[in-house]
């Protein structure tokens, strides 16, 4: 898969730190190098780095490229019985040999992302401990709180962690609470960072909190290895994730932290905690609702809706409900000059006890509160079915979280379509089975009028002979290039001004707007130059508002591109070349990463990947 001509690296950026052009230095010989999976090549070693690094012997004769290797693996990748069995050989490749795990990948990009992620990682996580083989990242439990500082340090010095994805495992994936497992959602985001956002794999860190776990048949399993106990809860809990911010941030200081998969009581109010004082992202919180907010900006050019017009319906008002509606209140405020809580008054909610009012505001949870309407407005008026709230708000936008599956029925859409000459209507909850509406009824129902955008992959849906692409609101178009944005200027903080600038950029990516397709959304596999966008505009905000840190950021948008990229890993063997121990660096010796054979406890040197 040659590189594609924009792809193309740019040298001039090559003293850079995270400049991917020239090679890399290394003091490992032999088994040691082989053993180092981001500098193992396999059967790919050149004959004379077989001779320069010692592993005549140690490999067979033929020397192969990559792309023989990636037909090999894919074979064997391909010879598994399941889909479970497939994530499992996905992890031992890399272990072994990071290059090859992210090239086969992005090969197979369409077809292996439901294996290395969403489902199929779930089915990891939840047989964690049944499957464990070695272990990956770092592993903090409150139990032992006063070591979070000490097990934090030995993964590198300052300046080697670019980003750190932590979870504490109490809502993973929709399988709920799953204890130390958690490890494999904070390794499965990393990749993901890297798959679509170039963010180098051996400067991250994955981190699991196990705070216990209320999961019974975890408990009661001989083979669990996290706490064998019921969650902590409270101020030990809150002490203990505080110890690993500032841990983190006094180890790692200009690394970008993102928090998944956390409760519905602690995620948000973790992220409202954090976000003014570091550089932090949930994406469960913000990334599903800046993906699904990307759409509606693309869906209100086709139908030329005007921000300040429009009326917002959330059918479901959980994380994922109340993030979405966070990001459209932001995007609102900034696209209109609103105040953010004149922009609320556009959004209406609906939850378990029906349309969110402020009488029932001891049902609610903190980030529903904002969003719960006066009751005045709806003396007399039923509020306590959908298409009652439909009927009576008339929405351009129906977006549903809600995992009630059909509860977008015909009399709710039509209802809607009798208002708004384009109905925007998203059924976004997980999985396919969990579908509030199948886009080919939406189509239906509205004559062809509705603008879909969905949850779960959906083949194109046929209409009167013309045939519509269904764009899936896949969070993996959106997180990474904000985290690359975030890393390459080394922002301060991350604001909800740069997520809408992230935003502004995958929405201009849309299909339906630039001619390419019908999709609200790009499809993933086209996720790293929409990631450069991303990133560009995050750049740029970081800098207008005096977030940004680091040094010599180009102005123009064409320089800017060319020093993201220079600094976005790939999948591509670089050239060896060996130094001598005394002037080498940590990475040089295989001790970073959390695939590392050679880590030392305490490292005080840095290095350039």
């Amino acid at each position: 898969m040659p590189p594609h001509p924009k792809h193309q690296k740019h040298p001039r950026f090559g003293h850079l730190p995270l400049s991917t052009s020239g090679p890399q230095e290394t003091t490992l010989t032999g088994n040691a190098l082989l053993r180092t999976p981001y500098f193992n090549k396999g059967s790919a070693f050149s004959r004379e780095e077989r001779d320069t690094f010692q592993l005549h012997g140690l490999l067979p004769a033929n020397v192969q490229t990559l792309d023989e290797q990636v037909g090999r693996a894919y074979a064997q990748y391909t010879s598994r019985p399941n889909d479970l069995a497939k994530n499992t050989f996905m992890t031992s490749m890399k272990e072994q040999n990071e290059v090859l795990y992210y090239r086969l990948i992005l090969e197979h990009l369409k077809e292996m992302f439901s294996v290395i992620y969403t489902p199929t990682e779930g089915d990891a996580i939840a047989n964690y401990s049944r499957l464990f083989r070695r272990p990956e990242g770092c592993y903090l439990n409150i139990e032992d709180a006063d070591r979070v500082e000490d097990d934090i340090d030995q993964f590198g010095s300052p300046d080697d962690v670019d980003l750190i994805v932590v979870s504490d495992g109490e809502q993973i994936l929709g399988i709920g609470d799953q204890g130390v497992g958690a490890i494999l959602i904070s390794v499965a985001k990393l990749v993901i960072y890297t798959l679509c956002a170039g963010i180098h794999p051996s400067r991250t860190l994955p981190v699991v909190l196990d705070c216990g776990t209320n999961n019974e048949e975890l408990l009661k399993d001989d083979l669990y290895l996290g706490l064998r106990q019921p969650r902590v809860r409270g101020e030990n809990y809150d002490a203990f994730v505080d110890k690993f911010v500032q841990a983190a941030r006094k180890r790692y200081p200009k690394a970008y932290i993102h928090f998944e998969d956390f409760g519905l009581t602690n995620a948000r109010r973790i992220l409202d905690k954090y976000t003014p004082k570091i550089a932090c992202f949930n994406d469960d919180v913000q990334g599903t609702g800046a993906v699904t907010l990307a759409a509606i900006m693309a869906a209100f050019k086709v139908a030329k809706v005007e921000w300040g017009d429009a009326r917002f319906l959330m059918f479901g008002s959980g994380t994922a409900g109340t993030g979405i509606a966070d990001q459209i209140k932001d995007a609102i405020a900034q696209e209109t000059g609103k105040s953010k809580d004149e922009a609320g008054q556009q959004i209406w909610c609906v939850d378990k006890p029906g349309l969110l009012l402020k009488s029932k505001e001891d049902q609610l949870t903190p980030a529903q509160i904002p969003y719960a309407r006066d009751d005045g407005e709806w003396e007399n008026k039923d509020h306590n079915d959908l298409v009652s709230v439909v009927k009576e708000v008339k929405p351009h936008v129906l977006v549903g979280t809600s995992t009630v599956p059909g509860s977008f029925t015909e009399e709710v859409v039509r209802e809607m379509a009798k208002h708004v000459e384009r109905p925007v209507i998203f059924p976004l909850s997980n999985p396919t089975r969990l579908h509030e509406a199948k886009p080919q009824d939406l189509f239906d129902w509205t004559d062809g009028k509705v603008l879909v955008a969905t949850g779960s992959p959906f083949p194109p849906v046929k209409y009167k002979g013309m045939e519509y692409d269904i764009s899936e609101c896949n969070n993996s178009v959106t997180f990474p290039g904000i985290g690359l944005g975030a890393i390459l200027s080394r922002t301060k903080l991350l604001p909800p001004s740069l997520i809408v600038a992230a935003v502004r950029a995958l929405a201009s990516t849309a299909p339906v707007l630039n001619g390419s397709g019908s999709g609200l959304l790009p499809d993933v596999t086209d996720v790293r130059e929409i990631s450069i966008q991303i990133a560009k505009n995050v750049i740029q905000q970081s800098v207008k508002e005096g977030l940004a840190q680091e040094k010599g950021i180009p102005t123009e948008d064409a320089d800017l591109e060319e020093w993201i990229r220079e600094q976005m890993w790939d999948a591509e063997y670089r050239p060896l070349q060996l130094v001598e121990e005394h002037r080498s660096t940590a990475f040089a010796r295989g001790e970073v990463g959390t695939g590392s054979h050679h880590r030392k406890g305490s490292i005080k040197h840095t290095h350039r990947s």
